[in-house]
């Protein structure tokens, strides 16, 4: 026969984990829509310099620019974007096993989970991706580019988790530098002053900061929706093992006092 006690006291332990999940999913509810807001504004920022740099690279005074041209020789630089806490399902682990088609790039990781799983003990190099601003991504962005431009880089591109919707997250690599001319671009007519290859090299930094900071923002919205959702699945486990758990409770304490009226009755009759 079941102990009682000891299901009394299994039973106030996962209590007590349903109410650190469900304030834990309220926490993160309450941070969707902010962070949405976010990446919503910095996705639209990026595109738009996007469709700028497109203008510029279809120019053909543009096609010679050492911004556009592939590289066989140097290192893949990858920037990878993990959370700055666990417990938010599959969205670290994700994004870890994707880096594993990518065993010999240089890594530069944003976010704790990142800074400990790539820089361990380098507490200089940690980044926190939920404070990270437009001004510490025009940092790493000039140093990218330097790099890039002194030959060190052939590629950069950063690993971030796009958000489909609410319920599914993906990781997958956005690639930064070299820039690529757009297949479907039309020929411009516009007269760039200076012109267009000084203006792709003064805009390249700015670009590239501002892809930087859209794939943060869009990481952790993608973070926060994974988090709420793993604790919201958290919390119905948790209520169905209460209910097992009550159950098995309930039926030791039957089988116990039914036993304990036996005896008596036993003893009554002798």
């Amino acid at each position: 026969m079941p102990d009682t006690k000891k299901l009394r006291n299994r039973i106030r332990s996962v209590q007590s984990t349903l109410h650190l999940t469900h304030a834990m999913q309220l926490v993160a509810s309450s941070k969707i829509r902010k962070a949405n807001a976010a990446m919503d504004t910095s996705g639209d920022h990026a595109a738009a310099f996007r469709a700028a740099m497109d203008t510029l690279a279809a120019s053909d005074a543009c096609a010679d620019s050492a911004w556009m041209k592939p590289r066989a020789e140097g290192k893949t630089l990858l920037v990878v974007i993990a959370g700055d806490r666990g417990l938010a399902g599959g969205y670290n682990a994700n994004v870890f096993r994707a880096m594993r088609e990518w065993p010999d790039a240089e890594v530069v990781p944003l976010g704790k989970r990142a800074c400990e799983r790539y820089r361990p003990g380098d507490e200089s190099a940690r980044v926190l991706v939920e404070p990270y601003t437009a001004v510490q991504a025009s940092q790493l962005a000039a140093t990218l580019c330097k790099r890039f431009q002194a030959g060190e880089l052939a590629r950069v591109g950063v690993m971030y988790t796009k958000l489909v919707n609410m319920m599914s997250q993906v990781p997958e690599i956005r690639w930064l530098l070299p820039l690529e001319k757009p297949a479907d671009a039309p020929q411009t007519q516009m007269i760039f002053e200076p012109g267009a290859a000084a203006i792709l090299s003064a805009a390249v930094p700015a670009y590239v900061a501002s892809v930087l900071t859209a794939c943060v923002r869009e990481s952790f919205a993608s973070e926060v929706c994974a988090r709420r959702n793993a604790m919201d699945s958290a919390g119905k486990n948790a209520r169905e093992m209460i209910d097992d758990l009550q159950l098995q409770y309930n039926r030791a304490r039957q089988g116990a006092i039914t036993q304990e009226i036996t005896e008596i009755v036993a003893g009554g009759s002798a």
